[in-house]
């Protein structure tokens, strides 16, 4: 088996039929940090980074009618709104698809046309019900009240001639794939929850195509002048599409989708099926390798109910960062749940979090240390081998658990490396909390060893110590948090400086808000 020392990860393509939310950016917020994470650990030209947009269908066809403009220029102003939020995130995506590219068209129709010549996919007679905003079809047995099982909104009657994949060819080997796969789909309830399905249905075959005279927005299929291909069909290949193309001889080559590569797909728990069954399959009957592993996380939640377009409670992202800041969203997002788990989103908990450890904990480490630097030392760092120095007990533990032999790559620590692992299903709060048990016996220690005492005593040498092993703290946990909160490990090496620090205003300032001080 290949080594795998490339990376490919890569975020859903995101319906541009109304604009950026929250659960868009808490996918590509976990999606750039693994990405940086990875470009620290295998070097950034073996790590590739893929988001975009999906900008076919009928939802998008109706949109663009009701504003009065062809879906062409519907979906050119609408991907604005996503780049932008990327960038005001500081997402370091490496290639931004869309499904309106030449480049993704081709692959589609190539991918159509291989599956149709092998009969993987054949015409048949459709007959049924027709959920437009989930754009799914529906059987009558699973829809006795008309409503979408999903959505809860009526379903339209649909009879027509329409072109099908052929799923329970491969159901079978897709059961056995998971078994023997156990991070291919993570974390493990997604896991079972897909196993179940397969095991207790039989799987109807995927309509991959709509009738031009009901749908025109879409991409055509070579081999029906009168049909254009089904949106999710559409959208999964970009995962392909963007970093690799098919030789005449209907073998996919991509220097990311080799067997040396670890491709992970991060998704919303909403569409775990899609990618779960029918990507797969789509995989296999196309004659190519699978990923490593598809990691469906959780929603948040507004109170009691799922944050959505359609229930009409969702939250601005940007109103967020405008207000607490892109690092501080950045981390609570990724802090405050287990990721895979659903979460509970309010401004008050944001709040809790700034205070207690952003503020209180990490922003009070950095400036009092370098307050003390400042005070003592005229700002200029002590230069002292902290590794080759004995301490008292706190000391010395605070030193081993620095880890900080020159030759670990990065300075990054085991257990945040595990963490950001799949066998750990990317727990980035797991990992938070091994960078701030760090900065709390920091500040800890500082409390217990009164470093302002040995100033009075004049016991310079060891107040310098003290300084300089504070001061390797705060520079290690600035590297730790790089991946996580880019933007503030940026401002503590500029506070920190190469041998005088350059003390500014603290990082995060308390939040008084009287609610959450009660």
């Amino acid at each position: 088996m290949a080594e795998k020392n490339k990376f490919y990860i890569t975020t859903p393509i995101y319906y541009v039929n109304a604009s950026p939310h929250i659960g868009h950016s808490y996918t590509n917020i976990a999606a750039d940090t693994l990405a940086r994470h990875m470009r620290r650990v295998l070097g950034k030209e073996n790590t590739w980074f893929l988001t975009g947009t999906d900008e076919h269908g009928q939802k998008i066809e109706r949109a663009a009618e009701k504003q009065g403009l062809t879906p062409g220029q519907f979906v050119d102003r609408v991907v604005v709104q996503f780049r932008d939020l990327w960038d005001k995130l500081n997402i370091s995506y490496n290639d931004f698809i869309r499904t309106t590219e030449d480049r993704h068209i081709k692959t589609v129709q190539r991918s159509l046309e291989i599956l149709y010549k092998n009969g993987d996919i054949y015409e048949g007679k459709y007959e049924g019900w027709y959920c437009t905003p989930d754009e799914t079809f529906w059987l009558e047995s699973q829809a006795p009240d008309k409503l979408c099982p999903d959505c809860r909104r009526p379903l339209e009657e649909i009879k027509e001639i329409n072109y099908f994949l052929n799923l329970q060819k491969y159901q079978s080997w897709l059961i056995e794939y998971i078994k023997n796969n156990p991070l291919f789909i993570r974390p493990e309830n997604r896991r079972n929850e897909i196993l179940s399905f397969l095991t207790l249905n039989k799987l109807s075959p995927l309509c991959i195509s709509r009738p031009k005279e009901r749908l025109s927005w879409g991409i055509p299929l070579s081999f029906s002048a009168s049909h254009v291909t089904y949106v999710w069909f559409d959208a999964l290949i970009n995962y392909i599409s963007a970093v690799g193309e098919f030789d005449a001889n209907d073998k996919y080559h991509s220097r990311w989708w080799g067997e040396d590569s670890r491709v992970v797909h991060l998704i919303g728990k909403d569409i775990l099926r899609h990618h779960a069954v029918y990507w797969p399959i789509m995989l296999k009957a196309l004659g190519i390798r699978m990923p490593d592993t598809i990691f469906a996380h959780g929603w948040w939640m507004l109170g009691e109910g799922k944050m959505s377009k359609s229930r009409g409670n969702v939250v601005n992202p940007l109103d967020m960062v405008d207000k607490y800041g892109i690092d501080t969203y950045r981390y609570f997002l990724l802090r405050e749940v287990p990721f895979g788990l659903d979460g509970n989103f309010s401004e008050d908990s944001i709040i809790k979090r700034f205070n207690a450890d952003l503020a209180n904990d990490l922003g009070n480490l950095i400036y009092r240390t370098l307050n003390m630097v400042e005070k003592y030392f005229q700002g200029k760092i002590p230069q002292h081998d902290i590794f080759s120095r004995r301490y008292d007990a706190a000391g010395e533990e605070i030193k081993n658990i620095l880890d900080f032999p020159a030759s670990q790559r990065a300075s990054f620590s085991r257990d945040i490396n595990s963490s950001l692992s799949a066998e750990s299903d990317f727990n980035f709060s797991l990992a938070f909390e091994s960078i701030w048990r760090r900065i709390s016996m920091a500040n800890k220690y500082i409390e217990e060893s009164k470093p302002w005492n040995l100033a009075k005593e004049n016991k310079i040498d060891e107040l310098s110590a003290f300084l300089g092993l504070m001061i390797e703290v705060i520079s290690q946990v600035g590297r730790q948090i790089e991946s996580f909160m880019p933007y503030t490990a940026d401002l503590i090496k500029e506070q920190l400086g190469e041998k005088e620090i350059k003390k500014g205003k603290p990082l995060f300032p308390r939040i008084e808000n009287k609610e959450t001080d009660t």
